[in-house]
């Protein structure tokens, strides 16, 4: 067995989760057969807060060591393999999980004009995490990596192409790491991993991708996390024009308008519910602001399932994870309602239940609940880059 410390660094927060990965298991160490083990798990949260305890990312590691050593696990420990380390935005420099060295480290630094909410916080526990385990390979594992695969027609803009190179203008596309793993287990779940899967990730953020192959060949999200499906508060899709008139029209300031689109939009700004619990115990009742919201949010959902199944050409397998994916029953059938022609057929008793295969049996695509485990993916790819590295 082999031990992995994952750490997803944000802004004030720090989660971690130590797992145990054997040989069997993708990216694994060993031969026992491919157990994956949950040693310890936590968040440490406030950050920097005021009247908070945790003053910065120095102190919240030293927090994660003092959790790991109460649960009989040292941040010290001979046993601990390496750390992985969640990178939201690797740029066109890092297209693949990275052994995080002091070059890689200025890279993910000037890098932060794409991600200036997220990568200052992920370099922080990187340094950070550095600085405890020296002697530790470390691995960054990006966000749009995955994605890096699209073919240029999906992941360019139609604009000036001076300006789009020069200041980093294009599709990018995140939650790279759960689209990638959720890919692959849903492919598996069909006994087809050279299949076409779209995989849609819904959770307050909500992405959409199309893989063919192990491949990412489109994804919802842009340039930044804004760009796709309606979220729980950010608006997804919308002429940039509209962006325009409020500048010059309502005289909005560009902070204005980022708050707009990013925090006041989504399901909390159609019906002031970003909780889609909340929202379907409103649509039960017969709100029809929230009925409204719902329309919209499937609506979307929709329409880039049928985006995507003519990109791929055929779909072997539609795999909805997150939060509002793994649970929302509701969600799950408006999204696919009408798609019987693509030949997408839920079972209504199956998708009530929610697990695994929620498709009909003469469904010609199959449609499947699959929980996503970023952090497990992490993981894996952190041993894979290690296993690389070392045979090199």
């Amino acid at each position: 067995m082999t031990q992995v410390l994952v750490l997803n660094s944000g802004s004030s927060s720090v989660k971690y989760r130590l797992l145990s990965i054997g040989s069997g298991d993708p990216g694994g160490a060993g031969n026992d057969g491919g157990r994956t083990e949950r040693l310890a798990s936590g968040t440490v949260e406030r950050i920097g807060e005021e009247g908070s305890p945790v003053a910065d990312h120095a102190a919240a590691l030293e927090s994660v060591a003092d959790e790991l050593a109460a649960a009989g696990f040292g941040i010290d420990s001979p046993e601990l393999t390496a750390i992985g380390h969640r990178v939201v935005h690797g740029g066109t420099d890092f297209t693949r999980p990275t052994l995080i060295t002091d070059e890689v480290a200025a890279g993910i630094r000037n890098l932060i004009p794409l991600a200036p909410l997220h990568n200052p916080a992920n370099l922080a526990g990187i340094e950070v995490a550095r600085r405890l385990r020296p002697d530790l390979p470390q691995v960054a594992v990006f966000d749009t990596a995955f994605h890096a695969t699209m073919p240029e027609a999906a992941s360019t803009y139609a604009i000036d192409r001076e300006t789009a190179r020069r200041f980093g203008v294009r599709r990018y596309g995140f939650h790279g790491t759960s689209h990638a793993y959720v890919s692959r287990e849903a492919a598996a779940l069909v006994g087809r991993p050279e299949g076409n899967v779209i995989v849609l990730h819904l959770g307050n953020g909500a992405s959409a991708s199309a893989v063919s192959a192990g491949r990412c060949v489109d994804t919802s999200m842009g340039m930044t996390p804004l760009e796709g499906l309606v979220m729980g508060t950010r608006s997804g899709d919308i002429d940039p024009g509209a962006i325009l008139h409020l500048r010059r029209t309502a005289g909005m300031s560009l902070a204005e308008i980022d708050g707009l689109l990013n925090r006041r939009s989504g399901m909390l700004g159609l019906c002031g519910d970003n909780d889609m619990r909340e929202v379907g115990r409103r649509v039960a009742e017969g709100d029809p602001e929230a009925e409204l919201a719902l329309a919209v949010y499937c609506h979307r959902l929709r329409k880039y399932v049928g985006a995507y199944c003519a990109v791929l050409g055929t779909v072997d397998v539609i795999a909805f994870t997150g939060g509002v994916g793994e649970n929302s029953v509701l969600v799950r059938e408006r999204a696919l309602s009408g798609l019987e022609a693509f030949g997408i057929v839920l079972d209504p008793a199956r998708n009530a239940d929610g697990k695994g295969v929620i498709s009909a049996d003469g469904s010609r695509v199959t449609v499947a609940v699959v929980p996503t485990d970023e952090e497990l993916e992490i993981a894996r790819q952190t041993l894979d880059i290690i296993s690389r590295t070392n045979r090199g």
